[in-house]
């Protein structure tokens, strides 16, 4: 990877270039993978790089709603795998939830390359690499996934997801936790729960926000999710949007 000093201005973002760039040179990313990149980067910019109030809201409803499942799991794609490897781990590790590999563009060999670099670093269940079952309403490879895992979850976690595979695991009957930097995506909004941020921020925040609530009473977890309006969070996270620009940029109304 190209040697990039932590000065510079625009230093999280290349280094997230970096590693999708890398990524498909390792086989773990599509080339499609690079423009999904780029338009996410697009929209963190207009959040100004930084993990909002509507974002931290959605992460600690997310954490409750993981915490308070019989059955999470964890999907885990191409960009994500070589984006956030170590940090998918401990979020499963935290949990006691499986990371499943999904894709798009499928290949056994690229399962397989991902699966590895999970196992590489720390995760302890990976599944994917033997699918058993099939997601209803989907006619492509992101339709299978694995009983134990995705199929069988109550609570799904899919990172820099699609929306056809949102709405389909949802039509399953089971919650799903998004994380998209598009709050008008599809995916943002047809999940159970958006949360509107960079994902090199969101997975560890995720991460340590279950750890904080980890030794809470359910009583209290339960009392969350209810208070929780994810529409209104949206709705919050273009307001940010709007106030980031109007500060930079003067009033663009």
């Amino acid at each position: 990877m190209t040697d990039i000093p932590k000065s510079h201005p625009r230093y999280a973002s290349l280094v997230a270039r970096e590693r999708v760039a890398e990524g498909v040179k390792r086989g773990l990313t599509s080339s499609q993978g690079l423009i999904a990149q780029g338009r996410g980067e697009c929209f963190d910019y207009l959040l100004g790089e930084k993990t909002t109030a509507s974002a931290a809201k959605a992460t600690n409803a997310a954490a409750a709603l993981l915490l308070l499942a019989k059955q999470p799991a964890l999907s885990v794609n191409g960009n994500v795998a070589a984006l956030v490897p170590e940090e998918m781990a401990l979020l499963a590790q935290a949990l006691d939830a499986p990371l499943e590999v999904n894709l798009f563009h499928r290949t056994e060999e690229r399962v397989k390359k991902i699966a590895d670099l999970l196992r590489e670093r720390g995760a302890k269940r990976v599944l994917g690499e033997n699918p058993d079952a099939t997601v209803p309403g989907l006619d492509h490879a992101r339709a299978l996934a694995t009983r134990g895992g995705i199929y069988d979850a109550d609570v799904v976690l899919i990172p820099l997801e699609d929306g056809d595979r949102c709405e389909a695991l949802a039509a399953m009957g089971k919650a799903v936790i998004a994380i998209d930097l598009n709050p008008l995506s599809r995916t943002a909004r047809k999940a159970t729960i958006s949360i509107v941020d960079n994902i090199l921020r969101a997975v560890p925040n995720l991460t340590a926000m279950v750890g904080q609530l980890s030794s809470a009473p359910r009583a209290d977890l339960e009392k969350i999710m209810p208070g929780y309006d994810n529409q209104r969070v949206l709705g919050d996270a273009v307001n940010e949007i709007r106030a980031h620009l109007e500060s930079n940029l003067g009033d663009v109304s």
